[in-house]
């Protein structure tokens, strides 16, 4: 897997400081700034320690199964044109390398959603989507809310299992992050999508 953050600092050489530094115990593999530079940190092949606790299909040792991609960012603002045009070059080689398929990359919101934010609402989910480098969901209906026919969606997706409110949130903040309040029509337009990809390729 891939698993994209932010780190929520306020520079690279913060964040760089903060990711090298032994005592802290965090790590990650790459790290992207804002004008395009990047930085590895952990040879691709070995373990980083990005994730930490949470679950993507089953997946509990998400770390020992992905590659961490830090962008420098502070999770307020937009990510510069310069740092999405080398995270999508850097994700390419990869991809390719270890044959991680889009579906594979996630946000480490969506393995976490009880601790983890990033990489937020901010992040274009669907400029990755386009190149190929993501997951896009395919169009489908929306229908009244169901929140056990939502559940079973964004679990067989691959959501872990937490409560519904952090289950709601972590599906919107990757597929639609303008959404607020309950479950919602449009949700459930989600859910529906979410399991036709199951059906036909999960």
């Amino acid at each position: 897997m891939i698993v994209l953050h932010y780190t929520g600092m306020e520079s690279a050489e913060a964040a760089l400081e903060r990711l090298c530094d032994p005592e802290v115990e965090v790590s990650a593999h790459y790290m992207i700034a804002e004008d395009g530079r990047i930085w590895q940190m952990v040879d691709e092949a070995a373990r980083a320690w990005h994730a930490g606790a949470g679950e993507w299909r089953g997946i509990t040792d998400v770390n020992s199964r992905s590659i961490g991609i830090e962008l420098v960012n502070r999770g307020d603002h937009p990510f510069a044109e310069p740092q999405m045009a080398a995270l999508e070059a850097l994700m390419r080689g990869i991809m390719a390398r270890w044959a991680i398929a889009p579906e594979d990359v996630i946000g480490h919101s969506d393995m976490a959603p009880a601790r983890k934010c990033d990489p937020g609402p901010r992040f274009d989910w669907a400029r990755l989507a386009r190149e190929g480098l993501a997951l896009a969901l395919p169009e489908a209906a929306t229908s009244e809310p169901d929140p056990q026919a939502f559940r079973t969606a964004a679990r067989g997706f691959g959501f872990p299992d937490v409560a519904d409110d952090l289950l709601l949130k972590a599906v919107r903040l990757r597929f639609r992050p303008w959404g607020r309040g309950d479950l919602a029509p449009e949700d459930m337009r989600l859910a529906a999508a979410m399991a036709q990809v199951c059906s036909s390729s999960l």
